[in-house]
């Protein structure tokens, strides 16, 4: 018998447990990691860059910038220093001049080939930007500071730095920068009037095979030397850029105040004021590699539209054949320009003094521009991945820390 009465009803195990359980304290709530932002990671990732895998890659990053802003007038440049070696003739009259000044030739290849035209040779000229900067700002980087351990000379050490890093790149890229301005001095019309280039490429790999196949490599370390003499141009450039930027900001190339504005004015003002004297003093070293770069090598091969050398291949009626010289008509001449010594001479004879400055207008009016692009997005590129490393830092000591107050 079961007494009744105001005592706590009897229940069985399971109903005490689930009793229990229901009045138990609520267990803490732990909070979940939140996922790191994509600015976060690359924060963190940024840490772990060296100045030799940051300075190719602000370099590059600022050659293809200052490639693709000023490619049209690197088209007209090119041009304006070519035509002078399609001539027909040793002297031609001056109204048979296709190409005259930046604007005037500008409208004439819009007319002639459209926005395409100006854009000529964008593709090698990307190509080449790329490791032309990036090996030679890398190069500059490391070597400035060993070179002034041995000088002990601020203006000595940049100066081998910037002739050894101009080496360098230069060597590198030679082939890149032939097909460049092969394409750049073609029009895409196919004629062979004077001071038209008398080839025909239909692009950047197209240019590299037919070249190959017709002149050989040779053709493709066309205008080396007169390459290599232009290190005199960055040799005075870049020295004399960082010895203006520290003046005006009181700090070096790639270097940046932690807090505070960059001062980008100065940083311009500097640039230009070391491009216009780099520019002017050796600008006819230019004109001496585009007139050797621009110069075919072997005669003209027969094309299946019987247009005498539109790049086309070398045929079997060609062997035995010695190389020589095709000029825009198609006929057979002795090479114009052999050597570096020899061009000069022979554009000296040919054109006076002012055909060594042709088309310098239009070389300032790119040049310059293109250099505060280069510089100006390489020391910004610079800044933001110092900023990033920075905060970066300071994210990992942050975790630290949590991580520390965690396991206390």
């Amino acid at each position: 018998m079961t007494s009744s009465g105001r005592g706590a009803p009897s229940c069985s195990s399971e109903q005490a447990q689930s009793i229990t359980i229901d009045n138990a304290a609520p267990a803490p709530h732990v909070p979940a990691m939140p996922t790191p932002s994509l600015i976060t990671r690359l924060q963190i990732l940024s840490t772990t860059w060296s100045d030799g895998f940051i300075t190719p890659l602000c370099g590059a990053s600022a050659g293809v910038a200052s490639g693709i802003v000023t490619c049209p007038l690197d088209v007209i440049k090119t041009k304006l220093q070519a035509q002078g070696g399609f001539r027909r003739g040793t002297r031609e009259a001056a109204s048979e001049t296709l190409y005259r000044g930046m604007l005037g030739s500008g409208k004439t290849i819009w007319r002639e080939d459209g926005v395409r035209g100006l854009y000529q040779g964008l593709g090698p000229m990307v190509l080449g930007y790329l490791p032309t900067w990036a090996v030679y700002l890398a190069v500059y980087d490391l070597s400035r500071e060993k070179f002034l351990e041995y000088t002990d000379n601020w203006w000595l050490s940049r100066l081998y730095a910037s002739i050894t890093a101009g080496a360098c790149s230069t060597i590198a890229t030679n082939p890149i920068w032939v097909i460049k301005t092969r394409l750049m001095s073609q029009s895409l019309k196919q004629n062979n009037e004077g001071a038209r280039a008398p080839w025909q490429y239909s692009g950047t790999w197209d240019a590299a095979r037919k070249m190959y196949k017709v002149e050989g490599i040779r053709s493709f370390y066309s205008g080396l030397t007169p390459a290599l003499l232009g290190l005199a141009h960055v040799a005075i450039q870049f020295p004399l850029y960082e010895y203006l930027k520290m003046g005006i900001t009181g700090y070096g190339i790639g270097e940046h105040p932690e807090h505070g504005n960059t001062q980008w004015v100065g940083i311009s003002l500097a640039t230009f004021l070391s491009k216009l004297c780099a520019s002017t003093i050796t600008y006819p070293h230019e004109v001496l590699r585009t007139r050797l770069q621009t110069q075919q090598r072997t005669m003209p091969a027969s094309s299946p539209e019987e247009i005498a050398f539109r790049g086309g291949l070398s045929h079997p009626h060609d062997r035995g054949r010695s190389q020589g010289y095709s000029s825009s008509d198609g006929m057979r001449t002795q090479l114009r320009y052999n050597g570096m010594i020899r061009t000069f001479q022979t554009i000296l004879h040919e054109e006076g003094w002012r055909g060594f400055y042709s088309g310098i207008g239009t070389n300032l009016f790119r040049a310059v521009p293109a250099a505060m692009t280069t510089m100006l997005t390489y020391e910004y590129l610079r800044k933001t991945i110092s900023h990033l490393q920075h905060e970066g830092d300071l994210k990992l000591k942050q975790q630290e820390d949590e991580a520390r107050e965690t396991s206390i």
